[in-house]
């Protein structure tokens, strides 16, 4: 196979989500897949035609098979390790009201959670253009957080963009815990993503715009602040743009950043500005809430060029 322009890791579990509205002590069916933020964005690039690859472990179990067998489907290499002293993890997806989604992860000792830096084929990196991580993985173990960094230090020395989106998640790690290990990842990307938030996590008491500006003094060339229906606002260099959301009929918004930042990864390496890079990356994002489902609504490049002919312009300031 030929080398991938994208290269991304970490933990793809198996998922099971109620079909109807309500709490999971009533549900008379469920439905099964996976899920995983790494290989969500895998997916939402391939469909948008950037040749990806997809690193993790998993179990010797059905669930890992699956696991696998999903995300080669949707024609991404996969380079997956199979560990037979853990269990594939899994994540269970309820939706106690129209307006709101739960997600219950079982995932602690789980094969994902067991990355180790000795993963990484040599060449992977070295091959690709761009390397793509999350704030979820360094929060699973101290291997998985040293893989991070051992992948980061390649991609480095091979000249490839480091892409980091914050994606914290409480259930791993407190704020405070978490805070050092996301800066330190955050500092020595190229891009990094997040809500308001996950900025404030890395710099505790900080805005959007005042995160953006200490990453740019350490050397981080653009932060793009994602605002689920308000859009989104990039800041690179001395540019701020500014990108409107789009109003759709939610369904279901799991995976929905997952979407945009592959929008915006696939913009980026399709060499469009950063005004329709964040445009593509709203619509993504937006097109991902419309089908429940952590990657399903994941759109190719025709679906996006239809679902673009309604949308707005970015507006910059």
């Amino acid at each position: 196979m030929t080398s991938a322009s994208v290269v991304t890791l970490g933990e793809t579990m198996a998922l099971v989500r109620t079909t109807e509205i309500g709490s999971l002590r009533h549900a008379n069916s469920l439905a099964f897949g996976i899920g995983g933020a790494e290989s969500n964005v895998a997916i939402g690039l391939a469909r948008l035609g950037v040749a990806t690859s997809w690193l993790g472990r998993v179990g010797d179990d059905s669930l890992g098979e699956r696991v696998a067998r999903e995300i080669r489907g949707e024609g991404i290499d996969v380079r997956v390790i199979v560990d037979p002293d853990a269990a594939t993890g899994l994540m269970v997806k309820e939706r106690p009201s129209a307006a709101s989604t739960a997600v219950h992860y079982y995932r602690a000792g789980s094969a994902g959670s067991r990355l180790h830096p000795d993963d990484l084929p040599q060449g992977w990196i070295e091959e690709a253009s761009l390397l793509h991580i999350t704030g979820i993985t360094p929060l699973l173990s101290d291997t998985a957080l040293a893989t991070l960094h051992t992948a980061i230090d390649r991609a480095r020395a091979a000249g490839a963009i480091v892409s980091f989106d914050i994606n914290y998640r409480s259930s791993l790690a407190s704020a405070e815990a978490a805070s050092p290990l996301l800066r330190e990842l955050a500092e020595r990307a190229d891009i990094v993503f997040g809500g308001a938030e996950e900025f404030a996590i890395l710099y505790p008491g900080s805005s959007g715009a005042d995160a953006a500006a200490r990453l740019r003094d350490a050397g981080c060339a653009t932060t793009v602040l994602k605002q689920g229906p308000d859009g989104a606002t990039a800041f690179s260099g001395d540019a701020v743009v500014v990108s409107p959301g789009s109003t759709i009929d939610v369904v279901d918004t799991v995976g929905a950043g997952d979407a945009f930042v592959a929008g915006y990864l696939s913009a980026l390496l399709d060499g469009l500005d950063l005004d329709a890079t964040l445009r593509r990356a709203n619509a993504c994002g937006a097109m991902a809430c419309l089908v429940p489902g952590d990657w399903e609504a994941a759109p190719t490049l025709r679906e996006l060029e239809r679902f673009l002919d309604g949308a707005g312009d970015p507006v910059r300031r």
